[in-house]
């Protein structure tokens, strides 16, 4: 599960950047393992924006840096999308009580920053020379096909991990039905995501938030906790000591030049 999680990844990161320049598997491959390392240590793994960058001449950058970010916003979409599928039956299925002021608050903050959005693109606001109208600029120039190989790169990344978190609750003799199941861990993979965190911590995020979702089911915490672990030792702690060769035997001298 988590060769065939990273190959997506990798694959996805590959097909992105060919926008800009082609690289080859093996060069992805060494771009995304290094890029993790370094996003362990900042909030949202905002570290990997830069990780990948500097693979690139300075004249590519700001290219790669929003094709990273389309990848990233790509894969919180598909989360975001089956998240909220998860949550509602959540609520429905264990009457759930959700704060009302909580909730209108949730929605007026939306509703901010869609407002914030609209008024920054209309100004024309910019930071050091870049603008929100440059950045959609940019991202709208992106082939169609490409954005949908994305899209579907991120939809089949997501049902490998998730059906992976499924598999090691079987391994653990956690004792709940397929769909409950799978919706748990929509709901939980949701939560985990709109909470800011350095990714080094995402273990003990996701353990509290599975607990949480898993104990409507009445299951063992140790075994949900033992799962949450295992996710993170082969999806994110054993990529990241590969990453890390990389990143010490990172070489400036072969930065990646603009296609002629």
């Amino acid at each position: 599960f988590s060769i065939f999680n990273w190959f997506f990844e990798i694959t996805k990161w590959k097909t992105l950047v060919s926008f800009c320049k082609k690289i080859d598997f093996k060069l992805a491959t060494i771009q995304s393992l290094a890029s993790l390392t370094v996003s362990l240590i900042t909030p949202n793994r905002i570290g990997e924006y830069g990780a990948k960058a500097i693979y690139f001449e300075k004249s590519l950058r700001k290219q790669v840096l929003v094709l990273n970010l389309v990848g990233n916003l790509f894969q919180l979409l598909t989360t975001i999308i089956f998240g909220f599928v998860g949550i509602i039956f959540l609520v429905y299925n264990f009457k759930i009580d959700i704060p009302i002021l909580a909730t209108i608050l949730a929605i007026a903050t939306s509703f901010l920053l869609l407002f914030s959005t609209w008024f920054l693109y209309k100004k024309g606001f910019s930071i050091k020379g870049y603008s929100l109208k440059d950045l959609i600029t940019f991202i709208s120039k992106i082939p169609n096909l490409l954005t949908a190989k994305v899209g579907l790169y991120s939809v089949i990344r997501y049902f490998i991990f998730s059906h992976q978190f499924y598999f090691l609750l079987l391994l653990f003799h956690v004792d709940i039905p397929y769909s409950e199941a799978m919706f748990s861990i929509f709901s939980m993979y949701f939560l985990a995501s709109i909470i800011p965190m350095l990714s080094i911590f995402d273990v003990v995020i996701k353990g509290s938030i599975s607990i949480w979702v898993f104990s409507f089911f009445n299951c063992n915490e140790i075994s949900i906790l033992s799962v949450v672990l295992v996710m993170w030792i082969f999806n994110f702690v054993l990529p990241s000591i590969v990453g890390s060769y990389f990143v010490l035997t990172f070489n400036t001298d072969k930065l990646i030049t603009p296609k002629e």
